[in-house]
């Protein structure tokens, strides 16, 4: 296909997104260009576009929602075509009209068909004009209380308000009963205007544990439309999707081709043209239409690997004004496709967004089977004014179970260190016994709640003796001065015993010749391996790891499998807790004493300061275990001791005074 009336395309988007349009468009020949704001001056899609503008203030409503300084950045630029991505104004009719005003192709729909499907009311009209299957409701303007109650016992209970002009599950409630219409009413109409400016409610009939099919469509100007397959999005969490798939599972070929074909008459029921989803509910083999996304979807990837269509590509040659290069019949599926949204986010504090710099990025390899699309390195930031996902993971395979497996195993090989994400919670989704039978209901995840966050503890328990290894080889690498200070060779009448000081951890190993015995609960370790930079190679009783380890002043983070672990070493004035309490001013690990603190025969209280020794370029400082006087020291200044020597005798003054 020809796109020779295209040549220069402005990307107005970040991230992500951005980054995997411009890769195609640098594969199509366009001149690219970028647009940013403050906080991603240093972004990845600044540095991959030709060119890039800046366009305001971080927050998106100064700088990515600001419709007029993106066309004037087109215009200053050259550019003759704009593509939206997602979010931001990738549905705002009045930017299509914008750029159609100013004879800028926009890579989308026209103006028209996204007006027709922003309205769920004026999309129920329309779909159910064009034989498209809808959910028992009602879908018009009048909004009187007592009318809207008595429609509601026509559909019957459970009944679904939803804000006509809603998403995100704001201004949408669940009435069981009769008597709680009202309230639930009243309730779904504030949340809508605050949300969205209008409290205009449509009613459906509530439909229990549906799974959430949706169809990709592509329509061009030559009134032309296939559906390209499905995908199957059930696995969500406040409805914001996690993992999806294609094509959906357990779908007869005469179900497919049903829903596809109404797919189809959805989009040219609104003279559609470009990329667009249609969502549907499916309850057992019964489907109702949803909506319509009028853009690319985010999880457009899992169909472009089973389709093998660059859908970016086709939406650049069809704003061109090309026709759709394959019919209905050329559409084949192959193979199996999962994508996994990998989101800076703490899954254990009610998965809470998170930012900061990436200290460590680690990612598959990646192949015809694996795909990475994201937007960021390592040293970015991960800025807290825009959608946490930091990466999708998408894999394809021969079957379902073929890429399930190759989901679960790309997840324990993506490694990210200097935030919390959700890679371990997505491992256990995708290693989770029922979603391995087939897709799940969309509650899924909110009804096993607690038990989808539990770590896998033999994994935890490896990550464990992996710190433990990796604390001990760089104290060892960084004390070669004296062959008193090498821990791996220290032996004084006995074997050598160190403490591992991470924080609420009681850890403790011995050197051997080629590594360390850690001893974790009552139980030993004999590890042996090796640290290159930031990769951990160890063996623990014999048995090979590899880690990724991030480290910091007192902190080791260790990426094993889909885990990522963080353990707190006490800092260099940690007063050190000995093993025995009647010892509590004994050498904790093999060092030099470093300073006298009290003059002998001062009076001390219990926790005053007493001696300070260095261990491995540490330091540790040793406290009075009680009040008394410190009647003397053991050993001078300067002097090497090994653990468990007393440094210092403190009188017991509550003994003195008996």
């Amino acid at each position: 296909m020809s796109t020779q009336s295209l040549q220069k395309i402005l990307i107005a988007n970040r991230g992500e997104i951005a980054c995997r349009v411009m890769r195609t468009a640098k594969q199509m020949g366009l001149t690219t260009v970028a647009v940013y704001s403050d906080a991603d001056k240093n972004s990845q899609h600044v540095k991959l576009a030709d060119e890039a503008y800046h366009i305001g203030a971080a927050p998106s409503k100064d700088s990515y929602l600001v419709a007029d300084k993106i066309i004037q950045v087109a215009l200053d630029a050259g550019a003759d075509c704009i593509h939206p991505g997602y979010g931001f104004l990738s549905e705002n009719s009045e930017f299509a009209k914008a750029c159609e005003a100013n004879n800028i192709a926009f890579i989308g729909p026209p103006a028209s068909s996204i007006e027709a499907m922003g309205s769920k009311t004026r999309a129920k009209e329309i779909m159910a004009a064009a034989n498209v299957p809808l959910v028992p409701g009602y879908y018009g303007d009048k909004q009187d209380p007592a009318f809207l109650q008595a429609e509601a016992e026509k559909i019957g209970y459970p009944v679904l308000i939803k804000a006509a002009f809603g998403g995100g599950g704001k201004g949408m409630r669940v009435v069981e009963h009769a008597k709680d219409f009202i309230s639930a009413l009243q309730g779904a109409q504030r949340e809508a205007i605050a949300g969205f400016g209008n409290d205009l409610v449509l009613l459906e009939r509530y439909v229990n544990k549906p799974r959430h099919v949706e169809v990709q469509v592509f329509a061009d100007n030559h009134g032309n439309c296939v559906y390209l397959g499905d995908r199957d999005c059930s696995l969500q969490r406040r409805h914001q999707k996690v993992i999806e798939e294609a094509p959906a599972p357990g779908l007869s070929d005469q179900l497919r081709k049903e829903m596809g074909e109404a797919a189809v008459r959805c989009a040219l029921a609104i003279n559609y043209r470009g990329a667009g989803t249609v969502e549907f509910l499916l309850c057992g083999d019964e489907f109702f239409f949803m909506e319509m996304n009028t853009r690319l979807q985010v999880e457009h990837p899992v169909t472009e690997m089973v389709t093998g269509v660059d859908l970016v590509n086709w939406q650049i040659n069809v704003a061109a004004g090309n026709p759709l290069p394959m019919q209905q019949s050329d559409i084949q599926l192959q193979g199996h496709s999962f994508e996994a949204r990998i989101y800076a986010e703490d899954p254990s504090n009610d998965f809470i967004p998170c930012s900061g710099t990436i200290n460590g990025l680690y990612i598959p390899v990646q192949s015809e089977y694996v795909r990475i699309d994201t937007g960021i390195m390592q040293g970015d930031e991960i800025s807290p004014f825009y959608d946490p996902m930091i990466a999708k993971l998408i894999v394809h395979d021969d079957s379902r179970e073929q890429a399930l497996a190759r989901l679960s195993t790309a997840l324990e090989q993506f490694h990210l260190a200097g935030f919390s994400c959700n890679v371990s919670f997505l491992h256990t989704l995708a290693n989770h016994a029922t979603f391995k039978q087939g897709a799940p209901d969309t509650h899924f995840i909110e009804e096993q709640g607690e038990a989808l966050l539990n770590e896998d503890q033999k994994h935890h328990g490896i990550s464990q003796i992996i710190a433990a290894f990796s604390y001990l080889t760089s104290l060892n690498q960084q004390s070669k001065c004296s062959p008193w200070d090498n821990l791996a060779g220290f032996k004084l009448n006995s074997a050598t015993t160190i403490t591992v000081p991470f924080v609420e951890q009681q850890i403790t190993a011995t050197a051997t010749t080629d590594g360390y015995i850690i001893h974790v609960n009552e139980v030993d370790y004999t590890t042996s391996g090796s640290i290159d930079n930031t990769h951990c190679s160890v063996f623990i009783n014999g048995d090979k790891h590899s880690a990724h380890i991030d480290t910091d002043d007192n902190t080791i983070t260790v990426m094993y499998k889909a885990l990522q672990s963080r353990y707190e070493i006490v800092d260099k004035h940690y007063v050190s807790e000995h093993e025995s309490d009647a010892l509590p001013l004994a050498a904790p690990l093999n060092g030099t004493v470093v300073k006298h603190l009290v003059n002998v025969g001062s009076k001390i209280t219990k926790g005053d300061e007493v001696v300070i020794i260095e261990a491995m370029k540490m330091e540790y400082t040793l406290t009075a275990p009680h009040d008394g006087v410190l009647q003397s020291y053991c050993f001078a200044e300067g002097a090497l001791v090994s653990h468990g020597a007393l440094l210092a005798i403190v009188s017991d003054e509550s003994a003195a005074d008996e």
